[in-house]
């Protein structure tokens, strides 16, 4: 089979063609069934029908409601908030050298975190922007340890600083809402407004420009208060989330807690699993050789014939449980691991129903966990490619070097996946983040389908 182009990774080609593996399902799919179908060129008040707008003219002419909202609407507190920032700076300052002025601070920075509940409520109301709340500083008992806890708190700095660049476009906003469709209303009746009021006058240019530009410059409006709504949304994601090293506390702590939630379900059900087979298997092979020790009764001979019987049926039961512990153990630590990730993607690429070409470039070893996760990884995705994808062929890619694990599978099938869409790609989304590894989906409607975990390779 053809190599597809995936990259410049060199490495050995393994394609393989054998019967799909038998397991538990591995979650939703790499691809989605693409609903509906493609509508024809000129259709629906598309591009073909005489006399219809393109597409890209609509679009941009069109403006949320949202967006007029928030820059009519927080114009106030736009102006309430930037004021209250500048004046905590100048009275900040004049009282920084005077006994007043940490205190003075500390209750500043405390209602600058206020202003910016406000602001992240009203971001998030109209501009559909959802800003995630940091976390509420720890205070620690006494006023002087509060107060060292309030002026160290990255967060209500932050705040303060979105206060005053707040306030600029807050301003804009309102102008490009509100002041410039008013002032093209004035324009165009300028030469009206200009008799009205001066009587009659001879015809000038501002006569002749004043209802041409009334004319182009509402033009202007809806791009200015999207790019102004733009920049709300952005300064708000800077400004009024968590800080950076809360941020990084946050998905460590749900690292942590999806690892531990993992590892408690994965012992739960090697627990069953150990419980109700393996144990009830060793049972039977326990009265198999009771009733085996009965046929060698001393008194009235050995029965030969219930004897060879019974060490058959010992003999089968054993194999069962071996094959049984076998099977569980398989899934704490794949034995094909022990030669690497060069040795054990092959072999699992090999299983695999869909032909799979594999592109390897692994200079050095990750470490163990980071093994395992990119190994099962690459198990799942395999496996959705088969039973979701509908695709001819895939290509796996492999590349460890530079301290990064990168895992890429690609297939040409329906396309449509995406994070958050079901439950199996963000779940291994979830599990990825647990050693501190991200997964991108790249799945446009009609294929074809990438997906890349990439994870370092040491933790």
């Amino acid at each position: 089979m053809a190599e597809r182009g995936d990259g410049p990774v060199a490495g050995r080609t393994s394609p393989g063609r054998v019967p799909a593996r038998t397991g538990p399902p591995a979650g939703v799919g790499a691809s989605a069934p693409l609903a509906g179908t493609a509508r024809e060129a000129g259709a629906g008040g598309g591009p073909g029908r005489p006399g219809a707008k393109p597409a890209g003219s609509r679009r941009y002419f069109s403006v949320r409601g949202g967006d007029w909202a928030f820059a009519v609407v927080g114009l106030p507190l736009a102006l309430a908030g930037g004021v209250y920032a500048l004046a905590v700076l100048y009275a900040g300052a004049l009282l920084s050298l005077t006994v007043l002025g940490l205190p003075f601070v500390v209750a500043a920075l405390l209602g600058a975190r206020g202003f910016g509940v406000l602001h992240r409520w009203l971001v998030g109301r109209l501009l559909g922007e959802r800003v995630e709340a940091p976390v509420r500083p720890a205070l620690p008992a006494g006023a002087v340890a509060r107060g060292r806890a309030v002026l160290t708190d990255p967060v209500a700095w932050r705040a303060l600083l979105y206060l005053v660049l707040r306030l600029p476009l807050g301003v804009l906003g309102f102008v490009a809402a509100v002041a410039l469709p008013l002032g093209c209303g004035w324009l165009l009746g300028f030469p009206l407004w200009r008799r009205l009021l001066e009587g009659p006058q001879p015809v000038t240019w501002l006569d002749a420009g004043s209802a041409p530009l009334g004319l182009v410059l509402p033009a202007a409006v809806p791009g200015a208060v999207r790019a102004l709504s733009a920049a709300n949304r952005r300064l708000a994601r800077l400004l009024l989330g968590p800080a950076r090293a809360q941020r990084r506390v946050q998905e460590l702590e749900a690292a942590r807690a999806t690892l531990i939630t993992d590892n408690t379900d994965q012992l739960r059900r090697l627990e069953r699993d150990l419980h109700d087979g393996t144990q009830a298997r060793l049972v039977a092979l326990a009265i198999t050789l009771s009733l085996a020790e009965d046929a060698l009764d001393p008194g009235a001979g050995p029965d030969v014939v219930r004897l060879r019987t019974l060490v058959d049926r010992a003999r089968g039961q054993t194999d069962d449980t071996i094959t049984e512990l076998r099977r569980l153990t398989r899934g704490i630590h794949p034995v094909a691991l022990d030669g690497g990730l060069g040795e054990a993607l092959p072999g699992l690429t090999a299983t695999s129903p869909v032909p799979v070409t594999v592109h390897l470039d692994v200079r050095e070893r990750p470490h163990a966990v980071v093994e395992r996760a990119v190994y099962f990884c690459a198990a799942e995705l395999l496996t959705n490619v088969a039973k979701h994808s509908g695709a001819h062929s895939a290509t796996l890619t492999a590349r460890v070097a530079d301290g990064r694990t990168v895992l890429s599978v690609r297939d040409d099938g329906r396309g449509g996946a995406a994070l958050g869409v079901g439950t199996g790609l963000t779940g291994l989304a979830e599990r990825l983040a647990a050693v501190d590894g991200v997964l991108r989906v790249d799945s446009p409607p009609g294929g074809p389908t990438t997906v890349t975990a990439e994870l370092p390779n040491r933790l």
